[in-house]
């Protein structure tokens, strides 16, 4: 079973990022945050599922995209310009964190980390799939730095006093556009903060 099951709801743009089918126990509401989360296909598709959705990036292209899209599926996306490596973490702020592809340098990965479990409330979930060094060899699409790529071991050191609900490395099919597209070597996480 795939739990990072994709349902595509754009047709040239990519395909979305569903939690919905990460976990039997998730509830889709509540308040959720997307971190480096570009054009916000994923933010939006929680949007659509009645999730409070603030959108954090680095691009305010990416933002207006999210917005955008927002708008053209009917929902509320909030958005706010962040650097991750200068990032404020509110304390329990947020019922699900979610990065897809979010890709920054290993020092701001871990910062990240912590921040996340800064933010997240008591019993809520992070969710991330993203692009391990071994992506390098396949070229089929992600960072072409091994310093922007994550390691499997440091994801799992990470979240060690967290429940890990799915945690998966290695081979699967993306096909999202242009940028991720064919056999790819990923990471996928989903964990919940302990109560």
């Amino acid at each position: 079973m795939n739990v990072f099951k994709r349902k595509n709801i754009c047709t040239e743009q990519n395909q979305t990022y569903s939690s919905k089918n990460t976990h039997p126990n998730f509830n889709l509401s509540g308040d959720a945050l997307a971190i480096a989360e570009g054009e916000g296909r994923n933010a939006v598709y929680l949007a659509e599922q009645g999730m409070q959705v603030t959108s954090w990036d680095i691009a305010q292209s990416g933002l207006d995209k999210t917005v955008q899209l927002a708008k053209d599926r009917s929902v509320t996306v909030s958005t706010e310009l962040v650097d991750l490596s200068q990032a404020i973490w509110p304390e329990n702020k947020w019922d699900e964190i979610i990065c897809v592809f979010g890709h920054y340098p290993q020092e701001v990965q871990q910062q990240t980390f912590e921040g996340v479990k800064r933010a997240l409330k008591p019993g809520g979930y992070f969710l991330m799939e993203v692009y391990s060094v071994d992506q390098l060899h396949y070229g089929t699409g992600g960072p072409k730095s091994e310093q922007l790529l994550y390691r499997p071991e440091e994801v799992l050191t990470a979240f060690t006093d967290y429940r890990i609900v799915h945690f998966f490395t290695g081979e699967v099919i993306r096909n999202e556009g242009t940028l991720h597209n064919g056999l790819s070597h990923v990471i996928q996480l989903a964990v919940q903060k302990p109560i």
